[in-house]
């Protein structure tokens, strides 16, 4: 069988196996969110923490709750690993310094997952199952809670209220990420991915050494790392480490973990507005660019020209003679589509475009799609952009799902779409500017500068993953980067409840022949255009200097 054929082949068994849990899982996950009953479990936690689940919230506080929880995670994962050295299970590893136990702190709590350290020589059992594990289930919860929230606004009418965030937290972790991550993870160790508390030992002799390795709870934190769109190893080679990814059919299971909860809630979506149309026309964009951005990073990687690339097939360079460079090339669409950033392969290591094509899949938002919640709502903002653009064409006021799209509603959306560019434009263009942070670059011409683009791209998208090649264990960087995550992940958010709380506030209005149908093919291609021209007109310039040079030089 060809690589070609095989990679073919692969994509074709994600299609089906996605849409054999499709419509289930889209219908179960919007019962959790519409239920008004409690499980006993969740009496408990709610107890735990004073809060009353079936107390409705207004945007603010809906916000506030988001915002307080969040900075209470911010400060637990600090000071856990800031007191790693002092606690069991630390497996002799020191505390971590400031700078770098903020970023982690930053990174995980927001959904992130910006690794700047080597998991299996700085953190300990107890911050890595206690910890990181942790967040990987209440940060991605949190971003599903948002999506629902702004859903909600599209649903509701006359009224301010968007739900319990509590509530939409408790039930996004206990009902649909631990069952969903507990059977991941027990395919995972049938997979051969490992699952133990062991302590450090070695392994062989190599070269006149020996070499060490360290057990750890790897298949559970994995399971959950793809599923909530997470994407931080247990080790420093993430995905492409035999013990996190044991083999072909283990890597087909990631993809599908981390694909499977962003395009299930467009059905989840279609069903609480009452439309199931509308979610599939949602999931048509989201898919269009997913086939789309797969089908070329394949090309890219594997009809580079060269007698090196001729003899391997491709471009083998970086990538894993486990998966080959079709199940490299799957996976790296998939995880910087998705907010995940788990990495298989070495993205530095791609073709020029190929390496762009990573880049540019995170730059169009993470929408395609998308993080667990932050994808659906991110593409309900640009379908409002969509619907304003085709209203400003025929001269009426844009509707979407029978709300109107006014002022307020469209400027909350133009806010939204600038804050991450914003962030990543001028934390690299300060970068290249002073004289330190470029030192950290292993390359220097237009691959360096990708390496710096690609960090805050990363960062600011809450992608997580790295070009692998950038120094990024500096002040500079822990601290930027850590900026940019916090506030690309809670900035937007800001915006998208104050959105939802506009939207549920209105009343319906009813649609007329000039209404556009928004569940029809047109408007998703009109969707697709309106993202792919948004991205390029802010992000074409830096691509231009970074990948984009790099590829046409080769």
């Amino acid at each position: 069988m060809s690589p070609v054929l095989a990679g073919v082949l692969q994509v074709l068994a994600l299609v089906v196996a996605l849409g054999l849990v499709y419509r289930p899982l889209g219908d179960y996950m919007a019962g959790v969110y519409s239920s008004n009953k409690h499980l006993r479990v969740e009496k408990w936690m709610y107890k735990a923490v004073g809060a009353d689940p079936n107390a409705q919230m207004r945007w603010p506080a809906y916000l506030r709750g988001v915002l307080a929880f969040s900075a209470v995670s911010v400060l637990f994962l600090y000071l856990l690993q800031r007191l790693q050295g002092a606690l069991p299970g630390s497996l002799g590893f020191a505390s971590i310094d400031p700078d770098q136990a903020f970023n982690t702190a930053a990174s995980f709590v927001a959904n992130t997952n910006w690794q700047s350290y080597s998991g299996e020589q700085a953190m300990g059992h107890v911050v890595q199952t206690g910890g990181l594990a942790v967040q990987n289930f209440v940060s991605a919860a949190v971003g599903m809670a948002v999506a629902v929230a702004l859903v909600r606004g599209f649903a509701r009418s006359r009224t301010g209220e968007l739900g319990n965030f509590w509530s939409d937290l408790v039930r996004g972790t206990v009902r649909i990420l631990l069952p969903i991550a507990a059977v991941g993870a027990l395919l995972l160790v049938a997979c051969g991915a490992i699952q133990n508390f062991a302590g450090i030992h070695e392994v062989g002799q190599f070269m006149g050494g020996s070499q060490q390795w360290n057990g750890g709870a790897v298949a559970s934190q994995e399971a959950i790392k793809e599923l909530g769109t997470n994407g931080g190893g247990y080790f420093n080679a993430n995905s492409s480490h035999p013990f996190e990814n044991p083999n072909g059919l283990s890597n087909l299971l990631e993809i599908f973990l981390i694909l499977v909860i962003p395009f299930a809630l467009t059905r989840t979506f279609g069903r609480m507005v009452g439309s199931l149309k509308q979610g599939y026309a949602i999931l048509a964009a989201m898919g269009v660019i997913w086939l789309g951005f797969t089908t070329l990073m394949m090309w890219t990687e594997f009809s580079h020209h060269g007698p090196a690339f001729e003899i391997a097939g491709g471009a083998m360079e970086g990538k894993e003679t486990r998966f080959g460079i079709a199940g490299s090339s799957i996976f790296a669409v998939a995880t910087t589509l998705t907010s995940t950033g788990a990495v298989n392969s070495f993205h530095s290591s791609y073709t020029g475009f190929g390496g762009g094509i990573t880049m540019l899949g995170m730059q169009l938002g993470e929408i395609a799609p998308g993080g667990v919640g932050s994808g659906l709502y991110g593409m309900l903002v640009m379908a409002i952009i969509a619907v304003f653009i085709a209203g400003l064409m025929v001269g009426r006021t844009p509707e979407y799902l029978g709300k109107k799209i006014g002022t307020r509603e469209i400027k909350l959306a133009a806010c939204y779409i600038l804050i991450t560019p914003a962030l990543v434009l001028c934390f690299t263009a300060a970068a290249m500017a002073l004289p330190t942070p470029p030192h950290s670059m292993t390359n220097t011409g237009a691959h360096g500068f990708s390496e710096v683009l690609y960090a805050y791209t990363s960062g600011a998208n809450n992608n997580g993953s790295a070009f692998a090649g950038l120094n990024a264990d500096t002040q500079w960087f822990n601290t930027t980067i850590g900026l940019a995550m916090l506030l690309g992940r809670f900035l937007p958010m800001v915006f998208i409840l104050a959105l939802a709380g506009s939207l549920a506030e209105q009343k319906p209005v009813p649609a007329t022949v000039g209404t556009l149908g928004t569940h029809k093919p047109l408007f998703s291609g009109l969707l697709v255009g309106t993202i792919l021209i948004i991205t390029g007109l802010t992000f074409f310039p830096a691509l231009a200097l970074g990948p984009l040079a790099e590829g046409l030089a080769s």
